[in-house]
């Protein structure tokens, strides 16, 4: 039988790792005001990672929401990220930290963060599983599961070892959907065949399938209503087994916006989904480099390159055809070492060392 998690109140989650920023810092106060629209609404999901903004996320998380309203107010999703362990005995001190960085005493979820056939040896070889479960038998950890970035047959062999597995989170999105790489659908039928409830992340690709080109755009405007955004998180919310989808918002007017759609939610209609497949299409053929902005590689580079905004700014060139030329602050791409260390830790398995070259080439040859 299929868990559904009945402690989530609504499919929308929120994700504490796009949160709105002055200069290097979390704006605490924004935020505040975005914790309390979210739970107003009747939402209650929320998901960090130790990693998430350089370490800020969980302090964000504590002094937003958790030291402000009752435990059962809210859920909470942590993970256990592999650049933080190197063995088992690393591991348990760690989710300590995790617990007071957060200001809690359990966690509703704990995710092993990132799984792809290299990372699940690494997470073997340290036990890391094994100590999940022993800290959910000891109820530091409510529910047990992976988020996953790798084939649908790495999957299947991660949840055949590993049956305790309860939920999957996974890269779910119109334009991912059958993406040869990607591989979302077959990814999310492996986990339907293995009768695990899916939580979706980077719906809307980290913001690019809100900023779409003129084509683009035109096709979900004569629709006649709703957001860009709303179409992607609905569209990911709308297959049966996912039961949360998370938003990585960013200011307020984003919450007010997602959860007044998702409140009452309701699945894409044929001509809603026949309009996102004509964006895909369109977006296919741009030439995009799919990088989502979680900025895990910014965290590694040595050079302190800004690898998710020059990609960002590439983009944008190839959509419209105009290139910001604006100075941006950190690293060049010509000041790549070539270390590999950003693609080591990248979700979307990008080949950012040969792609800075790219951005060097278009940007500003």
């Amino acid at each position: 039988m299929e868990a559904v998690f009945p402690e989530i109140q609504k499919q929308l989650g929120f994700g504490f790792m796009r949160l709105p920023m002055t200069g290097e810092q979390v704006d605490i106060r924004q935020t505040t005001q975005m914790v309390d629209a979210f739970l107003a609404a009747g939402f209650n999901y929320f998901d960090t990672a130790h990693g998430y903004l350089g370490g800020q996320s969980e302090k964000a998380l504590k002094t937003c929401l958790t030291a402000r309203y009752p435990r059962e107010r809210y859920v909470l999703t942590n993970k256990l990220t592999h650049y933080f362990f190197e063995k088992q005995e690393d591991i348990r001190p760690l989710f300590r930290q995790q617990l007071e960085a957060c200001g809690v005493n359990y966690f509703d979820f704990y995710l092993m963060h990132a799984q792809s056939g290299e990372r699940f040896e690494k997470y073997r070889r340290c036990r890391a599983y094994e100590t999940a479960l022993e800290l959910k038998a000891e109820g530091k950890i409510r529910h047990f599961g992976i988020s996953f970035h790798d084939s649908p047959q790495v999957l299947d062999r991660v949840l055949t070892e590993y049956p305790q597995i309860e939920v999957v989170q996974l890269q779910f999105n119109y334009l991912d959907y059958d993406d040869p790489k990607v591989r979302s659908f077959d990814c999310y039928e492996v986990c339907r065949n293995h009768g695990k409830p899916v939580f979706v992340m980077e719906p809307v690709k980290g913001g690019s399938l809100v900023n779409l080109p003129p084509q683009a755009q035109r096709i979900f405007d004569d629709l006649g209503g709703g957001s860009n955004a709303s179409y992607a998180i609905r569209y990911a919310a709308g297959f049966p087994g996912i039961r949360t989808v998370l938003s990585g918002m960013s200011t307020l007017e984003q919450v007010r916006e997602n959860t007044a759609f998702m409140r009452n939610f309701q699945p894409l209609s044929t001509q809603e989904q026949a309009a996102a497949a004509r964006v895909r299409g369109i977006l296919r053929g741009q030439g995009l480099i799919p990088c989502t902005g979680c900025s895990y590689c910014t965290e590694v580079c040595p050079m302190e390159i800004p690898i998710p905004d020059l990609f960002a700014r590439l983009n944008d060139k190839r959509r419209t055809g105009a290139a910001d030329n604006a100075p941006m602050g950190g690293g060049k791409p010509d000041d790549c070492l070539r270390c590999g260390k950003c693609e080591e830790i990248c979700p979307q398995q990008l080949h950012i060392r040969d792609l800075l070259q790219f951005v060097r080439d278009e940007l500003e040859g």
